[in-house]
């Protein structure tokens, strides 16, 4: 059965009236204006979202210029967008900018805490992941995140593929039950299974942690988590219990996920675009159009829905940040 998506983007009146008779106006080919396309697209994922689970969080990865209406620091917060999220991850914000172990350079640094402190003053809760080797730098990270009033979480690894060693246990650590985004003091993303070799072995590795919030693919090796396992993940190793998110690419196709039609390869539908050849095996699509977004909720089978029926506590908003990639393609061609 289709669940009903609701997407305005003009002033609506609500009173007397039948969304199913409401259009949604595509812009004309070459005045798209990405960023707010994807303000719209994270906005409707989390009204669908919270329509199904009010308690449902949802954070962008990402994209910190969304938070204002011009995508500069001292630009109005766009409130729509602001009031849509529950937290925001950001990568590189004291360490592994460009390089792991190195500070980011100051006025990268500076322009992230510019806008990270203007989504924390609307109640956004922050993240950010850093990337560090040494203890000092691991220490510093955490200490400046904390300063800030964000939750981190420092790896070694881009690929966010390990739990790391140190600190032998979570920064912060706790013995509460969390069950809101703002109760957690810290976090694991475990997202790339490859050090695995089994879903259970990887179940079994964050059983035996006691981090607040857990970040993981909805997949291992393309095939889900079983309801146990996800119920099994929820709880810390001393027994409290805990959130668990999963991620979602948003702005970009998935050559390995579950939707992927062999054909498109050599007769792709009109959303998808070129491959990413950064990040072979991503496809960039046109984010707006509504056969994307049909793949990713709006249905028992599209992919939102089945992190909804899973029991997940929210999710990760992967592929944020292709609007500049649209923005750059564009500006290139002119």
């Amino acid at each position: 059965m289709k669940r009903i998506v609701f997407t305005f983007l003009f002033p609506l009146t609500l009173s007397g009236c039948d969304f199913d008779d409401v259009p949604r106006f595509v812009p004309e080919q070459g005045h798209t204006d990405y960023r707010q396309e994807m303000r719209d697209l994270v906005q409707d994922i989390s009204r669908y979202a919270k329509s199904v689970d009010s308690s449902f969080i949802i954070i962008p990865n990402g994209g910190v210029e969304l938070i204002t209406t011009n995508g500069k620091t001292n630009g109005t917060p766009d409130s729509a967008y602001l009031n849509a999220i529950d937290g925001i991850n950001q990568n590189g914000v004291f360490y592994g900018y460009s390089i792991i172990d190195q500070p980011t350079p100051e006025a990268e640094q500076e322009r992230l805490l510019d806008f990270l402190d203007i989504a924390q003053d609307d109640d956004v809760s922050i993240l950010v992941t850093d990337f560090a080797l040494s203890e000092v730098n691991i220490d510093d990270a955490y200490e400046l995140a904390e300063g800030a009033g964000y939750n981190a979480f420092v790896t070694d690894s881009r690929t966010l593929d390990d739990i790391p060693i140190y600190p032998p246990e979570p920064n912060e650590e706790n013995r509460n039950d969390i069950e809101q985004l703002l109760e957690a003091r810290n976090f694991l993303s475990l997202t790339n299974t490859r050090l695995y070799s089994t879903p259970q072995e990887l179940v079994d590795a964050i059983n035996d942690t006691n981090y607040d919030l857990i970040i993981i693919d909805f997949f291992f090796n393309g095939a889900a988590y079983t309801e146990d396992q996800i119920e099994s993940l929820k709880v810390k190793s001393d027994g409290g219990s805990r959130l668990l998110l999963t991620t979602m690419n948003i702005g970009q196709a998935e050559s390995d996920r579950f939707y992927w039609e062999s054909h498109w390869y050599s007769s792709p539908p009109s959303w998808l675009k070129e491959e990413d050849l950064s990040d072979r095996g991503h496809y960039y699509v046109n984010y707006w159009q509504e056969a994307w977004r049909d793949l990713l909720f709006g249905e028992t089978s599209d992919y939102l829905d089945k992190i909804l029926d899973a029991g997940f506590d929210g999710v990760l908003l992967e592929g944020i940040e292709v609007y500049e990639h649209l923005e750059e393609k564009k500006e290139s061609d002119q």
